[in-house]
């Protein structure tokens, strides 16, 4: 299999509800997201894909669901005054905003973009700081 990797960046709030320490409080990161995709072959002229076409589809997401918003628990009271206010994404099945369940409902999102195109969604990493990171992968 082929595989090329798009590195994406986006802002964002969120809080950890009911976490032991100060995560529980109101803040936000610079998350980075690196997005691996393969096809079975390559286009006609030697390319997975266009980078373009991930950031297009995925960070087009993003940019419009996550980027500079508030990710919230649905069971975040202040999920509701947000709404009022700004951008709000509430995570599915109740989870919270933690970079584990992100980085699986961004996986899950870039699947269905990335389905026309004939790609596979292998691997997706978010960093949540420099040194803290959820990995998905395919397996």
């Amino acid at each position: 299999m082929n595989q090329i990797t798009r590195r994406m960046e986006f802002d964002a709030g969120h809080r950890v509800v009911g976490h032991e320490s100060k995560c529980n409080n109101v803040h936000g990161h610079r998350y980075v997201v690196e997005l691996t995709v393969e096809a079975l072959e390559l286009d006609d002229i030697g390319r997975v894909v266009d980078f373009s076409v991930v950031k297009s589809l995925v960070g087009g997401w993003i940019d419009k669901h996550w980027d500079h918003g508030y990710i919230a628990a649905a069971d975040d009271v202040l999920a509701p005054v947000i709404g009022r206010i700004g951008k709000l994404y509430v995570m599915p099945h109740s989870q919270n905003p933690t970079a584990e369940c992100m980085v699986e409902e961004l996986a899950k999102q870039a699947h269905q973009l990335l389905a026309d195109h004939n790609l596979t969604v292998t691997h997706v990493r978010l960093y949540e700081t420099p040194n803290c990171w959820a990995d998905w992968s395919l397996s």
